[in-house]
């Protein structure tokens, strides 16, 4: 019994470092900022999840009780990561879009981040 549970430490170790080079590697080579934000982040939820598994069982397997610490981690993790990517993207699209470079938005032609007024043409400036 104690060699499965060393294997499976072992893999969700192993599976959790697996998931954080390859993050890191998509954050390098990557080409524009908001693929270069999809890499890191979801592979840091799952890289910090494989660890924190690995965590949990080795808790578990040798002091005999769970630990709340590892579960409130990943919950941390699991609610946080996403949001802090929703925010970068946001302040991307601020700073670098403008309204012919965006997709088209749908029906009611607005973004959620916000109202972007089209460009005056040459007409409206005169």
């Amino acid at each position: 019994m104690d060699l499965i549970l060393e294997i499976a430490v072992s893999a969700f170790l192993i599976i959790g470092g697996v998931f954080g080079l390859v993050g890191s590697y998509g954050l390098i080579k990557l080409n524009d900022a908001m693929s270069r934000l999809h890499a890191p982040t979801k592979a840091s939820t799952l890289g910090v999840g494989g660890v924190l598994l690995a965590s949990i069982l080795h808790s578990v397997w040798l002091e005999g009780h769970l630990s709340v610490h590892e579960i409130m981690i990943t919950l941390f993790i699991f609610l946080t990561a996403p949001i802090t990517a929703n925010f970068i993207a946001k302040v991307h699209m601020h700073g670098h879009e403008t309204p012919k470079s965006l997709p088209d938005a749908g029906k009611d032609k607005l973004w959620a981040t916000h109202n972007i007024a089209p460009e005056a043409t040459a007409e409206e400036k005169a």
